[in-house]
């Protein structure tokens, strides 16, 4: 079986990881070759050399004078990146020897070229609808293309325009192992406004735990304002860590606060924590209670601090084991994989055939 994949381009494949598309991609490039799948991976620059990628960049970007002088001209990041899909779907294009290309970017060029490729398509849907991915699939002819979304929140986002099977995200319970647990609260993502660390912040100060949070400064201007006037004895902030990192301080931590405000399309940091051991307690938004269980966790309604706070102590409590245990099971690396190569099989006729 040969796969390709195309991932997103605007952050390399590498830790410490961008978010949680990037850690994903990642996982299943190396859970897939594990399986012997020869997997053809096209990423953004400065992924991890053990991957082998294909870069998606065009350098240098050749443009006339004239072209650059247009007062139209987009930011040259984003034609970068335009270009780059564009080269490799021109060059999957005319490939006999792929059965199935797995589409994990967010850009709308794979999904508007992928019919003039030998290769079927199969796209995950990481995010609820773009303006820019909506119409390429209600557009497109879906007869040679398939859609998974990350879970049953997402699958129903995207109803309107396609039918998506679910493949939850797994996590490499191998590599997030459990740990003996603590006493302060953890919080984990990319601190953008959408995330809302400020609230898991308050949500610690009402509870009286200590809580240290983690994960790359995506809005710097919603940091200084937000969060770093909140930092203090009791909030700690860590910087950007890698995994192993990231795996210590979930397992000597009490609880994981999560506290989104947009709907999280899975919520792949809850899933890591509960490999650790380590329960989560927060808010109720997308595809979050697909996964985390009423003995691994709780989550109340969206927004409401006090709330939360008043459940931290029970979810503290709560059986480490038992929340290991869950992600083995349910939220596993393996199944994802696996749920993968199944997709492949059906999608492709040729190994349709030879299955």
């Amino acid at each position: 079986m040969h796969v390709v994949i195309l991932a997103a381009a605007r952050h390399p494949l590498r830790q410490p990881f961008a978010g949680g598309l990037e850690s994903l991609t990642w996982a299943l490039v190396r859970g897939l070759r594990e399986r012997g799948v020869d997997v053809t991976l096209f990423a953004g620059p400065g992924s991890d050399p053990a991957l082998g990628a294909r870069e998606l960049e065009v350098r240098p970007l050749e443009l006339s004078t004239l072209a650059r002088a247009d007062v139209s001209m987009p930011p040259e990041p984003w034609l970068r990146e335009h270009h780059a899909y564009l080269q490799v779907m021109l060059e999957l294009r005319d490939r006999a020897d792929v059965d199935v290309i797995h589409n994990n970017s967010l850009h709308f060029l794979p999904l508007a070229l992928a019919q003039s490729c030998r290769a079927p398509m199969l796209t995950t849907l990481h995010t609820p609808p773009t303006p820019w991915l909506e119409p390429a699939i209600s557009l497109m002819d879906q007869t040679r293309s398939r859609f998974v979304a990350v879970s049953h929140h997402t699958a129903r986002q995207w109803s309107h325009v396609t039918r998506a099977e679910v493949v939850h995200n797994g996590v490499d319970t191998s590599v997030w192992t459990p740990g003996p647990g603590g006493d302060d609260l953890v919080w984990v993502g990319r601190i953008v406004p959408e995330k809302a660390p400020h609230e898991a912040i308050r949500i610690a100060l009402v509870s009286g735990r200590r809580i240290r949070l983690a994960g790359p400064i995506g809005d710097p201007a919603y940091f200084r304002a937000q969060v770093e006037p909140l930092l203090g004895p009791t909030v700690d902030y860590l910087g950007h860590l890698d995994v192993p990192a990231l795996t210590t301080l979930l397992g000597r931590s009490a609880a994981l606060v999560v506290t989104p405000e947009w709907d999280e399309p899975y919520g792949l940091v809850a899933a890591e924590s509960l490999s650790c051991g380590t329960p989560v307690v927060g808010y109720d938004r997308g595809g979050l209670a697909e996964f985390v269980a009423p003995d691994c966790g709780v989550l109340v309604r969206p927004g409401d601090v006090d709330a939360a706070a008043r459940e931290v102590e029970r979810v503290c409590a709560l059986d480490r084991r038992r929340c290991r245990e869950h992600a083995r099971t349910s939220c596993s690396l393996d199944t994802m994989v696996e749920a993968y190569l199944d997709h492949y099989t059906r999608l492709s006729p040729t190994l349709g055939r030879a299955a």
